[in-house]
């Protein structure tokens, strides 16, 4: 009689609907940078412009980012990847150092997300100048923009807003 019944017991769960994982807010998000990867445009309220590339690399470990002509002649690299549950970026700035930032908030459906400071590397103080905080807001697939803040000697120095809009023709199709 106990076989029996374990039997069906093993049918029954075997039949029973398994319930699909929903993601944490880290993890859509990073998702939803994943999605961006192709070549981007992008202004800032400073006055210039920029050519953006992302792409998504070590397989699908993490997005990089890569600013050309932000600073005339230079290139700069972001780079967004999980750890564990949260949702890390670590700037490698033109002012030669690279700070972590944390997204921090995650509000309207995941469309807008705050990163800030976590720590950094060539950082000898966190009063020497650095990218504290971005603001990232997920308008649709062509369009993006962030908000960075500067803070340096206990304060934020400035802040600019970047739109970026997919170029025509770049948007990956990404295997699954």
């Amino acid at each position: 009689m106990v076989v029996p019944l374990l039997f069906a017991l093993l049918g029954w769960l075997h039949l029973a609907p398994v319930g699909r994982v929903t993601p944490t807010p880290a993890q859509a998000t990073f998702e939803r940078l994943k999605s961006l990867e192709g070549s981007w445009r992008a202004t800032s309220t400073k006055g210039w412009s920029e050519e953006v590339q992302l792409k998504v690399i070590a397989g699908g470990s993490a997005v990089l980012e890569t600013s050309v002509d932000a600073h005339p002649g230079e290139t700069m690299a972001t780079v967004y990847h999980m750890d564990g549950d949260r949702l890390l970026l670590t700037h490698y700035c033109v002012a030669g150092n690279q700070p972590r930032l944390q997204a921090t908030s995650f509000e309207h459906d995941g469309l807008d997300v705050t990163f800030t400071f976590l720590d950094a590397t060539n950082l000898p103080s966190r009063d020497r100048g650095h990218m504290d905080k971005v603001a990232v807001h997920f308008q649709d697939e062509s369009h993006f923009s962030s908000q960075w803040t500067w803070f340096e000697n206990g304060h934020e120095q400035w802040l600019e807003l970047i739109a970026a809009t997919r170029l025509r023709g770049t948007q990956s199709v990404r295997r699954r």
